[in-house]
């Protein structure tokens, strides 16, 4: 299972300045929208990905803490798609501090969830990259999420 989080803003500057582009197109100065600062809330949303197959997504206000990380991700989401894969499961997490708390790892270790090593910094190598990619173009364009996941 491949699985990460995603910060979106709610207001219209996300403090980050984004190129949206067709394939093949380098980046162009006319490609860049140039936004000014503005503090504001956003949402975290959290998903996971596994052959053909999607969590649920969820979505929640506050930061994302080992706590939180433990009793609703892994508890609510993680461990159900390992009941129901087996022995054979392997769990991957990018490498953000409530992924390495000791009560998260305590967690894995007492529902026999193996962990994939991944280098840090290397968010281009998760596929579901291309999920947050998606939702943010959605959410840029004012367009309501997909029914589905791919």
């Amino acid at each position: 299972m491949f699985s990460d989080e995603s910060r979106f803003s709610l207001q219209s500057d996300s403090r980050r300045t984004f190129i949206w582009r067709a394939p093949g197109i380098r980046y162009h100065q006319e490609n860049t929208i140039e936004r000014h600062r503005y503090g504001g809330a956003g949402w975290l949303v959290w998903g996971g990905i596994i052959l053909g197959s999607r969590t649920d997504l969820h979505a929640q206000s506050v930061t994302m803490t080992g706590h939180i990380y433990r009793d609703v991700i892994l508890e609510q989401y993680v461990r159900l798609f390992r009941g129901a894969m087996g022995a054979e499961f392997l769990f991957m997490d990018d490498n953000a501090r409530p992924h390495r708390a000791n009560i998260v790892d305590e967690c894995l270790q007492s529902e026999d969830i193996t962990r994939m090593d991944w280098p840090a910094y290397s968010p281009d190598l998760n596929p579901i990259e291309y999920v947050w990619d998606m939702l943010g173009r959605r959410i840029a364009a004012r367009q309501p999420p997909p029914t589905c996941l791919p």
